[in-house]
């Protein structure tokens, strides 16, 4: 196997944590999105999501190139392009108000487990894209659970800031 493929695909070597590596990439992928953040503001963390849903996808191919497993448990790259995702809106937020992005950790919270409990369920659209059973599949759940993740962070920031703050 292609030791840059792997490199890349487990987000140097996260994705051999057990047990749950999925969880383990997601909470590897919050720091390194916020040190992005403090470097380039949201944007480069949408970049980075971008530029890592590309090379997971290649290196996600050439890991199961020749294996039954379409979607082994190592490969947690695309865990990380989703959760910078599901953090968009954290960040967002924090910029427009002119606040470090850690001073909105309650948003971190609902981005991490909101973006856990979309990848780990699959519901709808995420499901069926699973199900392809290719690379492209494996990394385009994460991204759907990533925007799931995010759509509820808004909503859960409109709600708190809208209701009960």
């Amino acid at each position: 196997m292609n030791e840059l493929a792997r490199l890349a695909g487990t987000f140097f070597y996260v994705g051999y944590m057990r047990p749950f590596s999925g969880t383990w990439g997601s909470a590897a992928a919050l720091p390194v999105g916020y040190g992005l953040h403090l470097l380039g503001g949201p944007y480069l963390v949408a970049f980075g999501a971008v530029l890592a849903f590309f090379i997971g996808w290649w290196a996600t191919s050439v890991m199961i190139e020749g294996q039954e497993d379409h979607d082994p448990s190592e490969v947690v790259l695309d865990e990380v392009a989703g959760q910078w995702i599901a953090i968009l809106p954290v960040l967002i937020g924090a910029s427009h108000a002119g606040v470090d992005a850690l001073a909105l950790w309650p948003g971190w919270l609902v981005a991490f487990f909101g973006f856990r409990f979309f990848d780990i369920l699959k519901p709808g659209p995420i499901g069926t894209a699973d199900a392809r059973g290719d690379a492209l599949g494996v990394m385009l759940d994460d991204i759907l659970a990533g925007i799931a993740a995010a759509i509820t962070v808004g909503i859960a920031a409109y709600v708190y800031h809208g209701f009960i703050a």
